[in-house]
């Protein structure tokens, strides 16, 4: 974060406590926000996932977590997640067909397979980005379409920001489809929803929430793992510049937490 932004660091074991861990925290603030009103105040959670294998392994947690207060309310009831008030977004989205496979497949289908076929989210509140046409190049007129009405279905749903946005962060810092020194880290003010071209890492095209959008939300935690990662935590720590740690740029309007597992954690 910027020099003089709060940032708060919790350290976890290993991967595995730090998505339990995570889980359970998830859990409880949504809960909190369908019980107190939350960013809009209608008592509708929004919440914007991540990727990668801390995301995932959090979802993955969180569909556990599920079933086990389902499977226990009538006898010993607990603290749940009401998922038909839950609004959920991507904060970032590679620009390929659904059921592609490998590190290029979607994040939406990461999310389906770990976390939404298993609870009772309704479709219409799981707002997705299009996918391209097959008679078209994936960094074609689609990928700007597709980025407009991503954004448009923010402005609807999300109009107040969220609730919750989970970001994974790359070694070299990077959130989201933001990547150090690139053009997308500072589009024109007011912009939710950028178009991703030429990205660093494949696939090329994608479309990304900004950081303006990340900076709507009301929490914002970053869960890091891995050796690899521990010079860019280090990095979000210092209040390092953003243009080259874009991590190191983002916070929450109420709360800014970095997750890290021992291997990641620059303390």
């Amino acid at each position: 974060m910027s020099a003089g932004r709060n940032l708060e660091v919790i350290g976890w074991q290993d991967g595995d406590a730090l998505a339990a861990g995570v889980a359970r925290d998830i859990v409880d603030l949504v809960a909190g926000v369908q019980r107190d009103g939350g960013v809009s105040e209608d008592g509708f959670a929004r919440i914007v996932l991540t990727g990668g294998g801390a995301g995932g392994a959090v979802l993955r947690q969180l569909a556990a977590l599920d079933h086990a207060a389902r499977a226990s309310a009538d006898s010993f009831p607990v603290t749940a997640i009401d998922w038909a008030k839950v609004h959920v977004f991507f904060g970032d989205e590679r620009f390929v067909p659904t059921g592609t496979t490998g590190a290029t497949a979607r994040n939406d289908d990461l999310a389906d397979a770990e976390l939404l076929s298993h609870v009772d989210v309704p479709e219409a509140n799981v707002h997705r980005v299009g996918v391209p046409r097959d008679d078209e190049p994936v960094d074609g007129s689609g990928l700007d379409a597709a980025a407009e009405a991503y954004g448009e279905a923010v402005a609807a749903f999300a109009p107040d920001g969220f609730d919750l946005h989970l970001l994974g962060m790359g070694p070299e810092g990077h959130v989201n489809s933001l990547f150090p020194h690139t053009a997308e880290l500072s589009p024109a003010a007011g912009t939710s929803v950028v178009a991703v071209r030429e990205c660093p890492k494949p696939p090329s095209e994608r479309v990304s929430l900004t950081r303006e959008a990340i900076a709507t939300a009301s929490e914002v935690w970053l869960l890091v793992t891995g050796e690899a990662k521990r010079e860019a935590a280090g990095e979000v720590v210092s209040g390092e510049d953003p243009a080259q740690w874009p991590a190191a740029g983002v916070s929450g309007s109420r709360r800014t937490v970095l997750h890290v597992d021992a291997a990641a954690d620059p303390r």
